[in-house]
């Protein structure tokens, strides 16, 4: 799993408090596990209108991956209205929300469903997986 920081505040828009990770053996795109990120931390208010996202080289550079891809990302974003570039200021975080139906709890839902399915794949009953759950969400709370 690679990550990085978004860049810092250079006069224009908040530094947000989100970091990029990819995960190459999740069977997910690597440009979908980009805007997934983007949107979740908008949903998530991580992110706000005005944010300033890191540049598309620097992030291909943190997260060892092609530019195209993440011009990708940020151009299907852009399409939607999701992002605006500003040509020599660099590209930004919009008012327009990202279309997810009933937004969050959607996507949480989304998730939990598909963490449940691999769960049961794997054959962990609903007390050990409350367990696990539990000791993995305080445990990521401390750090």
């Amino acid at each position: 799993m690679n990550s990085t920081k978004p860049e810092s505040r250079n006069g224009q828009g908040r530094q947000p408090a989100v970091s990029f990770s990819l995960e190459n053996d999740n069977g997910i795109p690597i440009y979908r596990q980009i805007i997934n990120q983007i949107e979740y931390a908008i949903l998530s208010k991580r992110m706000a209108p005005g944010d300033r996202l890191p540049t598309i080289r620097s992030l291909a550079v943190e997260l060892k991956t092609n530019p195209n891809t993440i011009a990708k990302a940020y151009g299907e974003l852009e399409i939607r209205g999701i992002l605006v570039t500003q040509v020599g200021s660099g590209t930004f975080i919009s008012d327009k929300k990202p279309e997810t139906g009933s937004g969050r709890k959607q996507k949480i839902n989304e998730i939990v469903e598909r963490f449940i399915v691999q769960m049961k794949a794997l054959g962990v009953c609903k007390k050990e997986l409350m367990d696990l759950v539990k000791g993995g969400f305080d445990e990521a709370h401390t750090r």
